[in-house]
């Protein structure tokens, strides 16, 4: 399956080494992986690693899928092909959702570029969470015949999932694609993506796979044979100091990674921790959805988010999706070229910024409302001003005078005007929201990165003639609030579809909302003084 203008994605160094039957798999990746050679291709090590190579991507419609596909075409011109593993869903066929994923704007700046790339992106159909994948038995052989890197990242990153859907799709996903790996027969390397907080009980996490009490086969097993109800009343327990299931059955996902492994050239997973907006590729801010902390932020901006229960003092682990896209394209390149002998060359790549270059809550709170009030969007609905609570009780009292009290009577003149209310509706989704991420934002972790050190060297010493590297994996001199800014305005050109003409009527707006603020304040002072008068009196 393909698009009509699809080159074929079999090179002539791929039928000459299928017609030598003395190579094996593994000698292919070595080879491949090897130094320039003169009349070779041109490029850095990483380019020339992926020339020719053919690319499996499960999850390639989701945010960091779509940044991954846009990097790999971008900046590894010599890849031969990419199959991207879709699925039917929402009553929109696979080739429909194709079509959508190639109009994304991700690509805008291919399609300025070089638009005939487009055409190496080849759609497959298939599940994760499936039976083989859902594959059709010729579009498995085609696979496993042609296919030479691997990036999974297809998962269900819901909090709330339940623990059946998480296993089959995160772990047991997992396991199924580790099969098909198994049968590649020109698999050079499978890169895992896993999260930062996949041993979330944990504080201290080494760039190494741990295990758990329940094993990742016995929790398959158990999803599989008991009922709904009955894995609903286990849930809890089996949970055990993790915060949701989504961190659960990744951390599963890893040590099924690690177990059937064996027998694969190179295998590299990487741990990116909260991953946000692009900070430069590829276009600074991108960003196309509000999941976790973007749709914090965007609230903050909006003016809907006032109190978050959070220790200020913490760090925030976030990550650009372009340096977590580096990091994984770069992975393969460094967990392959460092293999040596048969066996399988095995890493883990906690690819965080908290042990380079940290920013606490406190301040990404602060920066956000600062750009929020300089580049205010259209929908403001009130001015942006948030306090982090480290009391929860405290923050409780403020949900109720600052959230749904204001709600309250905003939708009774919208119901009194004959208007339908809303208010107190998107209150309680959006306190929903910030409550998924409140044990993220009361705890802190130390993630290790000697392997991240390690790949940032061999990165700045594989580039050619010392010029800049095309890859990013170093985040040491990340300037957060140029970041920050930059995700303001993602934000609100991105999710919010706030065009630059509308900045002036939204600054006005915003100036309006600051004196009805200022107005406020002083009515519940003014009334909070009778009240203590009063009482003082009595």
């Amino acid at each position: 399956m393909g698009t009509p203008n699809a080159q074929t994605c079999e090179s002539d160094a791929e039928k000459r080494s299928d017609n030598n039957n003395n190579n094996r798999p593994e000698d292919k990746g070595r080879a491949k992986a090897g130094a320039l050679k003169p009349g070779g291709a041109s490029g850095s090590a990483v380019e020339v690693f992926y020339s020719d190579s053919v690319v499996l991507v499960t999850g390639a419609t989701g945010f960091l899928g779509k940044a991954l596909l846009e990097k790999l075409l971008r900046s590894c011109p010599g890849v031969g092909a990419i199959f991207v593993l879709i699925r039917p869903k929402r009553g929109r066929s696979m080739e429909q959702r194709f079509g959508d994923l190639l109009e994304s704007p991700v690509f805008d700046r291919l399609r300025w570029e070089s638009p005939s790339v487009l055409g190496k992106l080849r759609p497959v159909k298939g599940d994760v969470g499936l039976p083989e994948l859902g594959l059709s038995l010729e579009d498995r052989h085609m696979l496993m015949q042609r296919v030479s890197l691997v990036f999974h990242s297809a998962a269900t990153v819901r909090f709330d999932e339940p623990i059946k859907a998480a296993v089959n799709l995160n772990t047991r996903g997992t396991d199924r694609v580790v099969d098909l790996c198994k049968g590649m027969v020109k698999l050079v390397c499978l890169v895992h993506v896993s999260t930062a907080y996949s041993n979330a009980d944990l504080r201290d996490i080494q760039e190494m796979v741990y295990s758990t009490k329940v094993k990742p086969q016995t929790m398959m097993d158990m999803c599989e044979n008991l009922d709904d109800e009955t894995m609903s009343v286990l849930e809890k327990k089996l949970m055990g100091k993790h915060p949701n299931t989504y961190t659960l059955t990744k951390g599963l996902a890893e040590q099924v990674v690690l177990t059937k492994s064996m027998g694969l050239p190179a295998v590299a997973i990487v741990r990116p921790s909260i991953v946000c907006a692009a900070f430069q590729e590829p276009f600074p801010g991108w960003i196309d959805n509000v999941c976790g902390i973007t749709g914090i932020l965007m609230e903050i901006g909006r003016g809907t988010v006032r109190s978050i229960f959070c220790q200020p003092q913490c760090v925030v682990d976030v990550v650009p999706v372009d340096y977590v896209v580096d990091t994984l394209i770069c992975a393969a390149w460094h967990v392959s070229t460092t293999r040596t002998g048969d066996s399988c060359s095995f890493r883990v790549y906690n690819c965080t910024s908290g042990s380079f270059n940290p920013i606490k809550w406190g301040e990404i709170g602060g920066l956000t409302r600062k750009y929020a009030i300089q580049s205010p969007s259209k929908y403001v609905m009130w001015y942006p001003h948030v306090t982090y609570r480290s009391s929860q009780l405290l923050h409780k009292i403020a949900l109720g005078v600052l959230h749904f009290l204001p709600a309250f009577v905003f939708d009774l003149v919208l119901r009194c005007s004959g208007n339908k209310p809303q208010m107190v509706k998107i209150t309680k989704r959006t306190i929903r929201a910030t409550k998924s991420g409140e044990f993220f934002a009361n705890n802190e972790w130390y993630f290790h990165a000697e392997n991240m050190k390690e790949l940032t060297k061999s990165i700045k010493s594989s580039t050619v003639d010392g010029g800049a590297p095309r890859f990013n994996v170093d985040i040491t001199n990340m300037d957060w609030e140029l970041y920050v800014n930059q995700y303001v305005l993602g934000i609100r050109k991105y999710v919010l579809k706030d065009g630059p003409d509308s900045l002036d009527g939204a600054r006005s707006k915003l100036l309006k909302l600051y004196w009805i603020r200022r107005l406020t304040q002083l009515i519940g002072l003014y009334l909070l003084v009778k009240i203590i008068t009063r009482a003082a009196v009595r």
